[in-house]
């Protein structure tokens, strides 16, 4: 990729890993495409939708020293260019849905899952995503789920969460955008994670197992997700997105935010929820991530 026509004011507004992100999700998507984007057909209109804004719209306005919308010679229609890739992009959405998020999740760090509403009140199905960089599990396996079957390891949704999510999600206006982050401590830097960052129920006889599992603490990151969620205005689509970010264990200790990242460890198993922290694998890593911090 060229960078002659990017400058690194650019490169700071957008992201310094952004080219170095961009060149590992499209390898990802060449090399993983059946785990990585996947559209059913009723999702086809809510996929124009996004692609149609993202391209036209949001890009060239939010980073348009990056974006610019021109006109290719000869054409009339305006096309949209990348100065950090130097490639030009159509804003009009290819036929096939899943080609439009390629593209998507080939020129954007982040990830872009679509639900629409099922014939059942107020539950939402999972019905098109691209996502290169899942934290242990597999978005192709939850293609078709509703909400309550795409957090179904995730303890204590059923009974804590899952009525006011549908609720959530099912009042949700067009035109609001809401936040969030989330985290945890994975042993290794592998971005692209079908598996491994979690623990699971069926798997609790082997706790003591897994609590002498060899951790190198030089590996570990905390990652976490900046999610947004919002509704498409004309498909009514919701579309739940993430970027992920990792930041080393030498960084917490440099930022002086050491103490801070114990508490939050602790703090794992004395929630509402306290097998959540077996499902982030804190029995795995926390000891020595501890150690580390404190050392």
């Amino acid at each position: 990729m060229a960078l002659e026509n990017i400058t690194l004011s650019d490169l700071i507004e957008m992201d310094r890993t952004y080219v170095e992100r961009i060149q590992l999700r499209r390898r990802i998507l060449r090399d993983h495409e059946r785990d990585t984007v996947a559209a059913n057909p009723i999702i086809k209109p809510a996929v124009n939708e996004l692609y149609t804004w993202m391209m036209g719209t949001y890009l060239p306005r939010r980073f348009s020293r990056i974006y610019k919308l021109t006109r290719a010679a000869g054409s009339l229609y305006p096309v949209l260019f990348n100065t950090a890739t130097n490639e030009t992009l159509s804003i009009t959405p290819p036929a096939n849905p899943v080609e439009g998020l390629k593209i998507l999740g080939g020129n954007i760090d982040s990830e872009f899952l679509l639900l629409l509403p099922t014939a059942e009140e107020g539950k939402y199905r999972l019905e098109g995503f691209v996502t290169c960089f899942p934290s242990g599990f597999n978005t192709r396996l939850k293609l078709g789920l509703n909400l309550a079957g795409i957090h179904g390891p995730v303890p204590g949704y059923g009974a804590k969460l899952e009525k006011s999510m549908d609720r959530f999600f099912a009042a949700l206006p067009v035109g609001k955008i809401v936040k969030r982050a989330n985290w945890s401590i994975t042993t290794n830097r592998d971005l692209f994670a079908l598996s491994g960052n979690h623990g699971y129920e069926s798997e609790a006889d082997g706790v003591s197992e897994r609590e002498d599992e060899e951790v190198d603490v030089e590996q570990c990151v905390v990652r976490c997700e900046r999610q947004t969620l919002h509704r498409l205005p004309e498909s009514k689509a919701l579309v739940f997105a993430f970027k992920t970010y990792q930041y080393p264990l030498s960084q917490i200790k440099e930022e002086g935010s050491a103490e801070d990242l114990c508490a939050a460890i602790d703090g794992l198993a004395k929630g509402s929820v306290p097998k959540m922290s077996f499902y982030k694998r804190q029995v795995v890593w926390g000891e020595p991530v501890k150690a580390y911090l404190r050392g």
